[in-house]
């Protein structure tokens, strides 16, 4: 592999796999709201928050972290703009006290914040504008969740990013044989970093989960159902990761492709199966490239926010790494992913929430499945249904559904939510 390309695999990892608290969605609101805060400089008079719909619907059920339980934007934006720092990106609400966490209940009480749908703008899309002693600040976040591109004050531009000049690198280069020979080439001393913090601190918010009852328990339901096999477990801890963060805990994660949920899907399997197999270390960190990486190849072409469900482009990097992990060819890992997206590709995005576990676990016990189906060299046909004549152009398929065909599902999932 040239070095510049393995270079721009190592960029896009360091890129996506950041450290975040709480769901995202909210977090970016929250994110928003503290920037225009300090720009203002001055306490709150009144919030406008508006609004993609995908963000409206991702953070209507979700509670917000550190936040004493509230739900929706209302909560993210006040406790963003009274207790935010700013400094600190996803991060931005681990320093709430509790006085701020009881001031920002009644500030919603209050209707201080007042949300409203932005319509034609990118599905991830943030403006927060708020109001002091005459004067107004407006911040926005577009495409990613920390992604600020314009900031202004009474009507000056203090910052706007040009749009046309991404500061993600180019991921067009990115294929599942360029990641397999990334993985296979990797020095792994240039992810090991990256990759402990991930296995900690995932990890760390799903024993969380196994301990403690947060929404419906689904990681504590399937051990308690289906007893404690290795394929129990890989479905369990993942699930009861998301448990844990879409109710309230305020542990953080590491993410992958801005989410949380599918960062603990493509982590916490694989060091199951890694730990059962002795696969030491190194083995252990090229098989994390692998799901990390795939599982972002497939977001890349379906976009941030959408109807389609994130677990189940983590769980096809899951079934991936699972499949190397146990000696699969590349052929077999292809068909891996390739079952995964077969079975699952349907799942819908109705919202981050408590059953947003139910659907790891499902997706995790797929990708379990597909990872047996293709290491007997049992596979749905290529050209199936939605499969493409090869992995790449399944995962082609896979993003012209999830960005292009599933667009009128999103509009009526929120119309739904919404009571419209």
């Amino acid at each position: 592999m040239e070095k510049e390309i393995y270079n721009c695999y190592l960029q896009v990892l360091n890129e996506e796999l950041m450290l975040a608290l709480g769901c995202t969605e909210p977090i970016a609101v929250a994110y928003a709201s503290a920037i225009a805060r300090k720009t203002l400089d001055a306490f709150p008079e009144k919030i406008v928050a508006k609004c993609s719909g995908n963000i409206i619907k991702n953070v209507k059920s979700v509670i917000v972290p550190n936040s004493g339980g509230q739900m929706g934007i209302e909560a993210a934006a006040i406790l963003g703009a009274i207790a935010g720092n700013a400094d600190k990106a996803l991060e931005v609400l681990t320093e709430v006290t509790e006085d701020q966490i009881s001031l920002s209940k009644r500030l919603v009480e209050q209707k201080l914040c007042k949300v409203e749908l932005a319509e034609n703008v990118s599905n991830l899309y943030v403006s927060i504008s708020i109001y002091a002693k005459g004067e107004v600040a407006v911040v926005n976040i577009e495409d990613k969740h920390t992604n600020v591109t314009r900031i202004e004050k009474n009507g000056e531009i203090l910052f706007l990013k040009d749009l046309s000049a991404k500061k993600e690198h180019d991921r067009s280069f990115m294929s599942v044989e360029g990641i397999l020979d990334f993985a296979e080439e990797l020095d792994t001393k240039d992810v090991r970093e990256l990759f402990d913090r991930q296995i900690s601190y995932n990890t760390s918010i799903s024993e969380e989960g196994l301990k403690n009852h947060y929404g419906a328990a689904v990681g504590k339901q399937i051990l308690e159902i289906y007893g404690d096999s290795l394929n129990t477990r890989a479905s369990a801890k993942a699930a009861a990761g998301s448990d844990a963060r879409m109710n309230g805990c305020d542990m953080p994660v590491v993410i992958n492709s801005g989410s949380g949920n599918q960062g603990i899907t493509v982590t916490l399997p694989v060091v199951e199966y890694a730990q059962e197999l002795n696969a030491g270390p190194d083995k252990t960190y090229r098989a994390l490239a692998v799901s990390n990486l795939i599982a972002i190849h497939l977001k890349t072409g379906i976009g941030s926010l959408s109807a389609f469900c994130g677990a189940i482009s983590a769980s096809a990097g899951c079934s991936a790494a699972i499949t190397y992990l146990r000696g699969g060819t590349r052929q077999q890992i292809g068909k891996a992913i390739s079952n995964t997206l077969g079975i699952m590709a349907g799942v819908v995005c109705d919202g981050a929430k408590a059953s947003c576990a139910g659907k790891i676990a499902q997706g995790v016990q797929c990708a379990i499945l597909a990872s047996g189906m293709a290491l007997h060299d049992d596979n749905f046909n290529w050209g199936d249904g939605i499969l493409g004549e090869d992995i790449e152009s399944t995962i082609k398929n896979i993003a012209r559904m999830g960005r292009q065909g599933m667009k009128s599902t999103d509009v009526e999932i929120l119309n739904i939510m919404i009571g419209k």
